[in-house]
């Protein structure tokens, strides 16, 4: 019922919102000499801040019409080649000449933690010129008919491996975050198997692989409450009148409040600030404040299948590295990958995924050799750094693309020695 009342809270205030986006406009408007003066800007401020407050952010677009291959501007279309109840998989296509060698394939596995698959939308971008993206675009669950069953870490592990098919071999998979749990193990899984659409290479980017390693207040809580706790307090049935109407799941706007309160600070700030940059009429400053939190506030619900699983496999009972995961009553052991290239990813300050919590995928897939093997740390950025941002593009970036292109099957050139290290190392 709390997920009912909120959703009636939202609508009972369409006309508050409605009414204050008149007055903005009213204030705003050039024709209306009032709004050049700071009483007017200060109105239409107070308005603005008011209406963004109580909205709902609707899925954003990528918005990624072009990119730079070779030197030259390339068109950019959005397709989706691959589609399930809960992920559609978009490739980037690239209008490249005709008999040119291709990229290499890159999956992009994007986190299905509350926000959605834009929010790599900058990862996608600074990848475009060097590989053909795919990324996986995550549904979210209010939006899906109880008919079309439930979705697990299972069945996340099981859509995983059946991307890889779809791509075909020689494809690099980049795991972002949550995923980097169910990426290693659907690789496990599939050198078990000795499939052959296993993939090159294996980019995992500050995920949770070894959550005792530096726990942070995300690893901490889940520990203290257990999943009894979770499943008893956040777990709420979609409300009417969405499409998932009655389907169990852990709501958006809950995942949003938890990511709010570990900065709270910061983000009355940056609202203190949108509000003096509009009545200055700095508008670059206002429409950067704008962008950011577009994307920032639009929150998505997950099954409450998949985040009870996902919280008891990794964060409570701390599974993959006790060797203790399963996958449908397959045992997951990372020692069965020989024949994947391993690239980890850290940012030196992340408050999501401690510092070596990523980097202990090396500790558990023992068998790939040492010189298919990197770490990289990268010094002054936090978790959204670490995939987002000036120092991925010019330092993460290099990395990830001179990994790849070593470790291709098909475009292998002779293997670099790699050492597990990071930038001060």
């Amino acid at each position: 019922m709390f997920y009912q009342l909120y959703e009636f809270n939202h609508a009972a205030l369409q006309p508050a919102r409605l009414y204050a986006d008149a007055v903005r406009l009213f204030y705003s408007n050039p024709l209306n000499p009032i709004s050049h003066t700071p009483l007017g800007r200060s109105v239409a401020a107070t308005a603005e801040l008011f209406e963004r407050t109580t909205r709902r952010y609707g899925k954003p677009q990528f918005g990624l019409t072009k990119t730079v291959v070779d030197w030259k501007s390339v068109d950019v279309t959005e397709k989706t080649v691959w589609a399930r109840p809960f992920c559609n998989l978009v490739r980037f296509e690239r209008s490249l000449p005709a008999g040119r060698k291709p990229d290499p394939k890159l999956l992009i596995v994007a986190p299905m933690s509350g926000h959605y698959a834009t929010l790599l939308r900058g990862t996608v971008e600074a990848m475009l010129p060097h590989a053909d993206v795919h990324i996986t675009d995550w549904v979210d669950a209010r939006m899906v008919p109880l008919s079309q069953g439930s979705f697990d870490l299972d069945d996340y592990i099981d859509y995983i491996i059946e991307m890889f098919h779809a791509l075909g071999p020689d494809t690099h998979v980049m795991g972002v975050c949550q995923p980097s749990v169910p990426v290693l193990a659907a690789v496990a899984l599939m050198e078990k198997r000795g499939d052959p659409f296993v993939p090159s290479t294996m980019t995992l980017m500050g995920g949770p692989i070894d959550t005792r390693r530096n726990p942070t207040a995300v690893n901490l809580l889940a520990e203290e409450k257990g999943i009894d706790w979770f499943r008893d307090n956040v777990i709420m049935n979609a409300p009417w009148p969405v499409p998932g109407f009655g389907r169990e799941v852990y709501p958006g706007f809950l995942q949003l409040s938890g990511f709010m309160s570990m900065n709270l600070d910061r983000h009355i700030i940056a609202h203190k600030d949108f509000f003096m940059h509009l009545v200055k009429n700095d508008g670059d400053s206002a429409e950067k404040h704008r962008d950011f939190y577009d994307e920032y506030l639009a929150v998505m619900d997950l099954t409450a299948e998949f985040y009870l699983q996902t919280v008891d496999t990794v964060f409570v009972r701390h599974a993959l590295p006790k060797g203790e995961m399963t996958h449908r009553g397959e045992a997951v052991d990372p020692k069965e990958i020989r024949n994947v290239a391993l690239f980890t990813v850290e940012g030196e300050n992340d408050d999501i995924s401690g510092l070596g919590q990523t980097q202990a995928a090396h500790d558990l897939c023992v068998n790939i050799p040492s010189d298919r093997q990197a770490h990289y740390m990268q010094p002054a950025v936090g978790h959204y750094g670490v995939f987002n941002g000036s120092r991925f593009r010019s330092e993460i970036v290099p990395r990830i693309v001179d990994f790849i292109t070593s470790y291709g099957r098909q475009t292998r050139v002779a293997a670099k020695p790699k050492l597990v290290r990071s930038a001060k190392g």
